[in-house]
């Protein structure tokens, strides 16, 4: 996947339909005196509707299609005819993603599914014709209801990915250059800080036919927390992890320190990360020998580690194994996740300018035809 091709938060408007008005008619017929009420109700008004698709990795098709209106519902008619419904707008993101209030960071719902469902904004209901409000003292009554409101609302979506195992380290630690070496993976690797920009998805192989799933997310400095670097903004995507895989270098000054500032930013962002399993890959270890990697194993915190080398192929069917081992634990399957409002004062704002230009809530948008 290209880089500019990774949207994975957008901003868009939503609207749904309005529901129809009643009919206040009455039957007119040929020899028929004092034929009656017969207003119809109207039409229920479209829903708009966020659905998980599989085949979708990205929320690009949303960035410069962000305005997004559901149809009206029609009004009734005479002989009890019924306004058609508006159609439904169904807004087809990929699995993994979360929609949030614009304006208050709200949570709003999750589709973790292929196939799943959830209506953003419910269409206006239909007001009822004058028919249903004949009765014996008031035989022609000459009113109906109007149709329900539209709801609208700026509806921020999240794409958080789904993996098994989320790498975390800092910049150069080596977690793309693993990735490449496990899985059928092609990250961009360079020997500058913050070659990945984006976060990148690997199947490994394991024995039997068995596989998961491995992100490699950009790297971590200290401070992140404060928007150093690239900041916390792609956090997200390892909150459906069930391992997380800390990668040092060999040649660190500290790799309990290390170890320990990246535990930081995690908490800074969400403390929720820290009750993981973890496991800690020391990389980079061809520089090592047998003596040394026995004295820094005792200096090393308390969590499974590896010793690997993804240059000399070294460590890693241990590193697999050990991962293996952590993910069919019962202790470390994938629970749901408890998502919190997003804080909109430290939110993404990414082309939100040019957004807010591009619709003016003053406009009168019901002269326009939006069907597709």
């Amino acid at each position: 996947m290209a880089e500019s091709n990774f949207v994975d938060y957008v901003k868009i408007f939503c609207r749904s339909g309005k529901g129809g008005a009643g009919s206040t008619h009455f039957h007119r017929e040929k020899f028929v005196a004092k034929g009656g009420p017969d207003g119809g109700d109207g039409g229920r008004g479209g829903h708009v509707i966020l659905k998980a698709n599989r085949n979708y990795w990205t929320l690009i098709h949303l960035r410069y299609a962000r305005h997004v209106f559901a149809e009206a519902g029609q009004n009734g008619m005479g002989c009890r005819a019924t306004g058609k419904s508006g159609a439904d707008k169904i807004i087809e993101v990929p699995v993994g993603t979360v929609a949030y209030d614009a304006e208050t960071g709200e949570f709003l719902c999750d589709v973790n599914e292929d196939g799943q469902e959830v209506v953003l904004l419910k269409g206006g209901r239909g007001g009822l014709g004058n028919w249903n409000f004949r009765n014996a003292v008031n035989k022609t009554p000459r009113f109906s209801q109007p149709g329900e409101p539209m709801e609208e609302r700026h509806v921020i979506l999240e794409l958080k990915l789904l993996a098994d195992v989320g790498l975390v380290g800092f910049p150069n630690a080596g977690k793309s250059t693993l990735l490449s070496v496990l899985s059928a993976a092609k990250p961009e690797i360079a020997d500058y800080p913050f070659t990945t920009l984006v976060p990148n998805l690997g199947i490994v192989p394991y024995h039997d036919d068995k596989s998961f799933v491995m992100a490699d997310i950009p790297g971590i400095i200290e401070g992140a927390s404060e928007g150093k670097g690239l900041g916390l903004r792609f956090l997200r995507h390892i909150e459906r992890n069930a391992i997380l895989l800390f990668m040092v270098p060999a040649d660190s000054d500290d790799i309990n320190k290390e170890y320990e500032i990246l535990l930081r930013e995690l908490q800074q962002y969400n403390p929720e990360l820290l009750d993981k399993q973890r496991v800690l890959a020391i990389t980079k270890c061809d520089m090592l020998d047998e003596e040394l990697m026995a004295e820094i194993r005792p200096t090393l915190p308390d969590v499974p580690a590896v010793f690997i080398s993804s240059v000399a192929n070294f460590g890693l069917e241990e590193l697999k194994n050990v991962l293996w081992r952590e993910l069919i634990d019962e202790r470390n399957q994938i629970r749901e996740i408890v998502h919190r409002d997003l804080d909109i004062a430290s939110a993404q704002t990414d082309d939100e300018e040019d957004f807010d230009e591009a619709f003016d809530e003053d406009d009168n948008y019901d002269e326009y035809d939006f069907d597709e």
